[in-house]
């Protein structure tokens, strides 16, 4: 599930990390559709899963990109951190940064 726990100096805070993959397939109106986010066990292998995500098949569609984030925060809490972008293959919105996805 979380590669990295921390501590950020704050009493029973516990900070984690989670990796994730967001595979991208190309709709009939020629826009953009990310699939089911997909957790990583690491930055090493997120990066990878979405490198390899492109060109496969995903029931009739075939996927054209693919990204890699993470995320830090404390889950009991809800206190999350923005998304960092790790890696980004292929086609993927170009809004990512702004967090249009």
């Amino acid at each position: 599930m979380s590669v990295l726990r921390s501590y950020d100096g704050v009493k029973g805070m516990a900070r984690i990390t989670y990796y994730v993959v967001v595979p991208f397939v190309r709709m009939p109106d020629g826009g953009l559709l990310g699939l089911n986010a997909e957790e990583a066990p690491s930055q090493a292998h997120a990066e990878i899963r979405a490198f390899t995500r492109i060109g496969a098949l995903r029931g009739v569609d075939t996927i054209v990109g693919a990204i890699a984030f993470s995320r830090s925060g404390d889950p009991p809490t809800g206190h999350f951190e923005d998304a960092v972008i790790l890696a980004r293959y292929g086609e993927t919105p170009d809004d990512l940064e702004r967090g249009g996805w």
